[in-house]
This record gives C-alpha cells, sequence and structure tokens, in this order.
C-alpha cells in the first residue's frame, strides 16, 4: 500500500524493547526538566541551549527578531515554495497573510464549532458500546469538524487524517535521515496541493452556497481583494489542515490519561459535563493539560547573539546560529510563576498556561482549540463510571510525539 491510500494514520513505531526504552525516555523528560530548573535553568550542549523557566521560555518566545522558527525548509516542501506565515519572520507579507486569514476564520464561528464538536462526538459515544478508543473519537471528530469549516472534502483516493499526520510529522520533526518520511511527503504533498487546487477549481466553476473558508476567500478573491489568489487560498487552507487537526488527537488522549490517575479531578470533570458548566469544564481539560502538553519543547534557531535572563544569575549569552529548545512544558512547572505546580488546580491564571505558545508564532487556531477541545470530551465525560478499560488497553500508548491509543469505559 503506497503512501497515498494507505489508512494506517501513524508510521510503525517501535515494539518490544525499543518501545519500553522510548517510553522510559519520555517519562523522565519532567523529572530532568525539574533538574535544570533548579540547577541549569539555561542549559548548553555544545550548540544547543535548553530553555526551562516560565519568563525565559516567554522571553525566548517573545524575541522573534533573536529567536526565528526553523520551519520554512521543511513548509516549502509541502507547500511547493510557496510561503506560509508560519515559517516567517515579522515582514509586511507574513502581517498580511496573518490578516487575509483573520478575515476568514472569524470569532463568531467558535460557537457554532464547539457545538459541532459536541454534537459528533456524542454521535459517537452514544453509538458505542460502553467502550471508545479515545485517541480514534478525539481524531475522527476533529478531523471531520475542521475539514468541513475549512471546505477540503476527502480525496477520492486516500484519507485527509494520514495525508495531514505524515506532513505534520514531517513539518515539525522531520530529519533528513529519515528517508522513509521524506518519501511519503513527496508522494502525499503534491497530492494534496492538487487535491485542494481541485477544489478550488470546481467551487469557482459551480459555487453551491457553502459558508466555508474556501468560500469566504473565493468571495473576497471575487471582491478583488489582495492576498487571495488561488495559490493562496491553496497553500493557506493546505497549512491550516496540516498544522492543526493532527494536534488534538496528540494531546486531548493525554489530558484523559492524566484525569483517569486523578479521580477527583474526573469526578469534577464529570461534574462539570453532567451540570452543562462547559467553562468549568474547559478550566478542567486545561488544566490537565499542563501535565503532559503537545510536546516537550519546541525548537527556535538564534540569528543574532542574545543574552536570555540578562542580568540575573542564570543570565546566559546564546549566539547566532545556535538551537534553542524552548521548554514550555517546563515552564509550565516553574513554582517561580505557578504556585505549587504539581497540584491540579483548575482555577489557574490564564498566563500561567502556555500551551499554545506566544509572541509571534502563537498558535493561530488556539482560540479554535480553546472552543472546542473540552466540548468533544464532554459527552466521554459525562458517561457514569468513567474508567480504564481493563488491561494494557487502558492506559496511553505513544507512538514518537503522538498518541497511539487509549480505551476507556463506562456504565
Amino acid at each position: 500500500m503506497s503512501a497515498l491510500d494507505s489508512t494506517d494514520v501513524l508510521r510503525p513505531g517501535p515494539r518490544g524493547f525499543g518501545k519500553w526504552v522510548a517510553a522510559r525516555i519520555t517519562a523522565a523528560i519532567p523529572w530532568g526538566f525539574g533538574l535544570m530548573r533548579r540547577f541549569r535553568p539555561i542549559l548548553r550542549l555544545g550548540s544547543l541551549y535548553v530553555v526551562t523557566l516560565h519568563d525565559d521560555v516567554r522571553e525566548v518566545y517573545r524575541t522573534d527578531q533573536a529567536f526565528r522558527v526553523p520551519y520554512k525548509d521543511n513548509l516549502d516542501v509541502i507547500t511547493g515554495g510557496e510561503p506560509f506565515f508560519l515559517g516567517m519572520a515579522d515582514t509586511p507579507e507574513y502581517q498580511a497573510q496573518l490578516d487575509a486569514m483573520r478575515r476568514v476564520v472569524r470569532p463568531e464561528d467558535l460557537s457554532m464549532l464547539a457545538a459541532r464538536a459536541e454534537s459528533m462526538a456524542e454521535a459517537i459515544v452514544a453509538a458505542s458500546s460502553g467502550a471508545v478508543e479515545v485517541v480514534g473519537l478525539v481524531r475522527r471528530v476533529t478531523f471531520d469538524l475542521l475539514a468541513a469549516y475549512f471546505g477540503v472534502p476527502e480525496p477520492a483516493v486516500g484519507r485527509l487524517d494520514v495525508w495531514a499526520t505524515r506532513l505534520f510529522e514531517y513539518q515539525f520533526t522531520g530529519s533528513p535521515k529519515d528517508k522513509d518520511l521524506r518519501a511519503q511527503v513527496d508522494a502525499i504533498a503534491p497530492a494534496f496541493r492538487a487535491h485542494i487546487d481541485a477544489e478550488i477549481a470546481r467551487r469557482k466553476a459551480r459555487p453551491d452556497g457553502r459558508d466555508d473558508i474556501i468560500a469566504r476567500c473565493l468571495a473576497l478573491q471575487a471582491a478583488g481583494e489582495p492576498g487571495y489568489t488561488d495559490v493562496e487560498i491553496r497553500t493557506a487552507v493546505l497549512c491550516m489542515i496540516v498544522g492543526g487537526p493532527p494536534q488534538p488527537p496528540m494531546v486531548v488522549p493525554q489530558a484523559v490519561e492524566q484525569l483517569l490517575r486523578r479521580p477527583a479531578a474526573l469526578a469534577a470533570a464529570h461534574g462539570a459535563a453532567m451540570a452543562d458548566d462547559d467553562d468549568r469544564l474547559h478550566d478542567i481539560v486545561l488544566e490537565a493539560m499542563r501535565f503532559d502538553p503537545l510536546a516537550p519543547a519546541l525548537p527556535r534557531r538564534a540569528t543574532q547573539e542574545w543574552t536570555v535572563a540578562a542580568g540575573t544569575r542564570r543570565q546566559q549569552t546564546i549566539p547566532a546560529g545556535a538551537t534553542v529548545l524552548v521548554g514550555f512544558a517546563s515552564a509550565m512547572m516553574d513554582e517561580r510563576r505557578l504556585p505549587t505546580p504539581t497540584v491540579f488546580d483548575p482555577g489557574r491564571r490564564p498566563y500561567e498556561y502556555i500551551h499554545f505558545g506566544c509572541g509571534l508564532h502563537e498558535c493561530f487556531g488556539r482560540h479554535i482549540n480553546h472552543a472546542t477541545l473540552h466540548r468533544m470530551l464532554k459527552p466521554l465525560l459525562a458517561r457514569p463510571g468513567l474508567r480504564r478499560a481493563k488491561g494494557p488497553d487502558g492506559r496511553l500508548t505513544k507512538n514518537g510525539i503522538f498518541a497511539e491509543r487509549l480505551v476507556v469505559a463506562f456504565d
């Protein structure tokens, strides 16, 4: 089976002893971050620097003139060389692209997306026989919801969730040494671009009255607004589908795992879901995500010399050309800024969280995430007696950066 028509969302991961070792390394990361925060908050390993404290993480994120995102090269492979703002510095082109997307991805859409996410999840949970695989639930809801919102149908051959997840993996972790992943990307990326091009052409030839992101972009194109050529629309929609829907199946099952480890927090989530207290449920899920966020850290490249935490005892001058790992997972456990960080506290203040980054490249879809992630879990959390399935299926497993499987049962 080729990469284009594969039905396996995740590539085969390590098995046996290799999987055990990978799990132990992942489990040790919070412990390692704790040591760094205490003894070496900005750790140098040759040309690599690891930043772990809350204030320093925010400083690196917000100093884009010195610390740039490293995604452009991989994005160029995905987009066919077309620019996208995720890979840009703060330039007029960056601001123009960002403004163009803000005109079509609107705040008033959030309540609709939240209600649809809950409705889709309820249908899946209601049709189950008392057991649900959480990763699959979240993936199905997310891709069905956001593909329809952006206006991208399933391809005739292949699946959007497979294509987007492969490209997401390449965009954020792709290495030149990974020949298998690059070969799959070289097949999927042009097919994905052609698929969106065909949908844009079909919509222009036969408008169908739908209100989605492609339709809104085409309306602005017809009105003569800049920023909405066919290629610009395709590039933006492609990158939104690649960068957005693969994330919830990674982080939401991890939040469920954290709730299952804390009976009081799980009971609170159940109560909020039963009471339709969506604000309370949002805060509980957000706090659960803090204990196992999307990734331990995100990379930045130093484009000029910069002293992080200048004037403090921990100050560190980072030279141009260095790679910086920005430990946002560590930052959300920093007792200097978060009172009792090891305590589960859904009443925390918004600034204590850095789930979706901050600064120039703060996640564009963060508002959609805030509106929908807890709502797609709500039908499951509302079920009585929610618990782990028996045996290994009831424990979250991971495949590299991706959540792989977690089965829960209910009465």
